[in-house]
């Protein structure tokens, strides 16, 4: 995954880094977003600063209160166990969205990341990233794959399950809590029997 791709030029030209995935090799849990955010862009870290202002973001604050991102960790430099986290692309443009070309682009890179990885899970983050994980990774006809909706459901998948989450910039309190209970159901769950097997 090269540090100076310029598959995408209008991407190379406002983006400060590659933002490549991040987090536990091994892991069950694997987040995909739709593209780097602006703490990310300058750290390197997905997710950087998702949800909020004040610091970590959203989805620091929710990874910890499961038991998967050390509290004491810096912000920079989080320790994540059994979490994986990732975007459709690479590089970010701070004003606007990537074309659907810049995430075909990019997506051989995302596909070389779960093949790697082996996630029991895919949690799409917003609804682009539903959309393109749905079209690839299960057999639920894409149109019938929607935020709020999906929202802390379980999506069997072709060898995973998918547990859509609304961006965490965009939930309510009550979003949060939905999500953050339905996936401490999963992770006491024999979620592993997805693919058919007990251990890794």
């Amino acid at each position: 995954m090269d540090e100076e791709c310029r598959n995408c030029p209008a991407l190379c030209e406002t983006r400060s880094r590659v933002v490549h995935g991040y987090g536990d090799v091994d892991a069950d849990f694997l987040f995909v977003g739709e593209r780097p955010t602006a703490r990310a862009d300058d750290t390197g870290v997905p997710f950087a600063g998702a949800g909020g202002s004040d610091g970590d973001g959203g989805l620091r604050r929710m990874l910890e209160r499961l038991g998967l991102c050390d509290v004491t960790s810096p912000a920079d430099a989080p320790t994540l166990e059994n979490v994986y986290l990732t975007n459709l692309t690479r590089c970010r443009d701070p004003d606007r969205r990537p074309t659907d070309e810049e995430i075909g682009t990019c997506e051989p890179y995302l596909n070389a990341e779960i093949r790697m990885i082996n996630p029991e899970i895919l949690v799409p983050v917003g609804e682009r990233a539903l959309t393109e994980l749905g079209i690839e990774y299960t057999t639920t006809p894409v149109d019938d794959l929607s935020l709020p909706a999906d929202h802390a459901t379980r999506i069997r998948g072709r060898g995973f399950e998918l547990v859509p989450m609304i961006d965490p910039q965009a939930q309510t309190t009550d979003q949060t809590q939905a999500w953050l209970e339905a996936f401490v159901d999963l992770m006491a769950s024999d979620y592993r029997q997805t693919k058919g097997r007990q251990e890794r």
